[in-house]
């Protein structure tokens, strides 16, 4: 049966009556029609005893109704409406509104310092099981069982190695020049300027080069990861990798470990040199020391024992940026509120851990006397 739209108007009341089938309606006469009689109405009904079948284009048309009238003050009765139709007109209708904030549960200090306690221990419970993970299968990849791709370790490789050379350059050129700069301050007091080699080269060898190709790293790589890994988590791709039965800690974490642990040695090398050779601008050309007596300053303060002691913080702050950048992006939430949290916390997280690691590999070696 056809759809009709028919009306009846008796002074401000106007009652419009629905019949047929409004299937793919589209009679705009009506509609247009509908529209010119609610500007002379105060109210308006519904008759639906003669509706058929009906799709979203009825709706439509009774969701511009309700705006029209609600635009001019008219008063509409929806009750007449068929119980679905009337629910889904009155959630067109409906504004958006943001649910409120759930109020903060606020408890008696016992149960707050209890709720903090369960926290910190599901943090550290989860965290000690991810990097459990993590070394299992860094040993699988040593015994040639792990599922990575070969593809994934050489593009994570690319990604942390020479594309990584300009910025870890600079930085390390003006640590180095900037530390000339400040140690010369103090000794031009005693005209032991000359020692300037001697402070920059143990210095960017033994610890501020692995920091600062550490530092670099962690906001370069160590957020890359977790922003590559958590956006992957907001697309499901990870539930699908779970789902196939795919290692996630093979398939993700491992390529990505590998290549920092890796490189993390040769940038903290060339950390080191860039470093002395800042040092050496200063010290030849604004302290005048004779470039041979700097490089031979330079290289009697060098030992093999310093060297290794900074490639070896290079090798451990490679294991560090790693693991926080991909476990923040494993366990980020699925939004992209989330990911960008995800990654401030690999950064914050990376640079804190080297730190603490620092100082305590620096007590060890000292008890050692390398």
């Amino acid at each position: 049966m056809e759809a009709q739209l028919s009306y009846l108007q008796n002074q401000q009341n106007l009652t419009v009556k629905l019949s047929g089938d409004f299937c793919g309606f589209t009679h705009n006469d009506s509609i247009n029609q509908l529209f010119e009689l609610l500007n002379t109405s105060k109210n308006l009904t519904f008759e639906t005893q003669g509706l058929g079948e009906w799709d979203s284009t009825l709706v439509v048309i009774l969701f511009q109704t309700g705006l029209f009238a609600k635009k001019h003050n008219i008063t509409v009765d929806w009750d007449s409406l068929p119980d679905n139709l009337h629910e889904l007109v009155r959630l067109a209708l409906t504004p958006n509104v943001v649910p409120p904030a759930e109020e903060a549960e606020t408890g008696s200090l016992p149960e707050r310092v209890g709720s903090w306690a369960i926290n910190i221990y599901d943090s550290v419970r989860k965290g000690i099981a991810f990097i459990g993970q993590a070394f299992a299968s860094f040993f699988r990849l040593l015994s040639g069982t792990a599922v990575m791709r070969k593809v994934d370790f050489l593009f994570a490789l690319e990604a942390c190695s020479y594309k990584a050379l300009g910025i870890v350059s600079i930085v390390s050129f003006m640590v180095g020049l900037i530390l000339a700069y400040v140690g010369s301050i103090q000794l031009k007091n005693f005209g032991a300027q000359v020692y300037v080699a001697s402070l920059v080269a143990i210095g960017m060898t033994r610890i501020m080069g692995a920091i600062m190709a550490g530092i670099v790293m962690s906001g370069r790589t160590g957020a890359a990861y977790a922003a590559t890994i958590g956006t992957m988590q907001v697309n499901e791709e990870i539930d699908a990798l779970k789902t196939m039965g795919i290692s996630t800690t093979d398939f993700l974490v491992l390529p990505r470990l590998a290549a920092l642990i890796i490189t993390m040695p040769f940038l903290t090398l060339l950390a080191d040199t860039m470093g002395i050779l800042g040092g050496a601008v200063i010290g030849i050309f604004t302290l005048e020391i004779p470039y041979q007596e700097y490089w031979k300053y330079t290289y009697d303060a060098l030992r093999q024992s310093t060297f290794w002691v900074g490639i070896f913080h290079g090798f451990v702050y490679g294991w560090i940026i790693s693991l926080c950048g991909c476990y923040y992006g494993i366990f980020s939430g699925r939004n992209a509120d989330s990911v960008g949290v995800a990654t401030t916390k690999a950064v914050v997280s990376s640079i804190v851990w080297m730190i603490v690691i620092t100082g305590i590999l620096t007590f060890v070696f000292q008890e050692l006397k390398l």
